[in-house]
């Protein structure tokens, strides 16, 4: 029950302890948590970027509807999509699997060819909607990871996304900004750490058939 245990100590930080810093260590296991991540057909559409920049911080704060965890925490990560997903990209893919794998391109080419016939008929607008998922699926991982390892977070939708795309130049590099999450370490007085949780009943939220 101990997963349990660490998921009822976890909750939406609202103050952080600005004085105290994640390891190294702490960041490193949430870079391969996060790329280890499940993704719909294992392109990882996404990518994480991680703020640690105290001046870059504080300015986000004004694009964040003025919360000041964004400043207080040890650091931020800002979840992405790949807002360029085309055949270069999938092809990039299938020479990943084959040298992780060596799987024969006969039993791999029927899938690839699959996959860029799909994406080409997508709009740009619902190959980002495919995308956002995927940072809802990454973001829930490292929710989960952070509790296990006793990292605070507060995880976010409140911001403006081009703002954030604009100070940290994600347009260059094809990435849009889409949910964020300072992480680090709760304040002594941090009232919302002793509220309950409010949960439906089991019963309630759980269909056994």
């Amino acid at each position: 029950m101990e997963i349990i245990e660490q998921l009822n100590w976890r909750y939406a930080t609202k103050k952080f302890n600005k004085n105290k810093q994640l390891s190294a260590q702490d960041i490193q296991q949430l870079k391969e948590a996060f790329n280890l991540t499940a993704t719909s057909y294992g392109l990882q559409p996404i990518k994480l970027v991680i703020l640690s920049n105290k001046t870059l911080q504080k300015e986000l704060v004004a694009h964040t509807f003025n919360q000041p965890q964004v400043e207080q925490a040890s650091h931020v990560l800002v979840f992405c999509i790949e807002t360029k997903i085309d055949t270069n990209y999938i092809e990039t893919y299938f020479k990943r699997i084959k040298a992780i794998r060596n799987t024969p391109d006969a039993i791999t080419n029927p899938f690839k060819q699959f996959l860029i016939e799909d994406f080409d008929k997508k709009s740009q607008v619902d190959i980002e909607s495919w995308a956002v998922k995927q940072v809802y699926l990454a973001m829930g991982n490292l929710l989960t990871v952070c509790a296990l390892h006793k990292i605070d977070a507060c995880p976010m939708e409140g911001f403006v996304g081009d703002k954030y795309d604009e100070v940290l130049d994600l347009k260059s590099k094809n990435l849009k900004s889409i949910l964020i999450m300072p992480i680090g370490f709760r304040a002594e007085d941090d009232m919302f750490a002793d509220f309950k949780k409010v949960r439906k009943p089991l019963s309630d939220a759980v269909i056994e058939l």
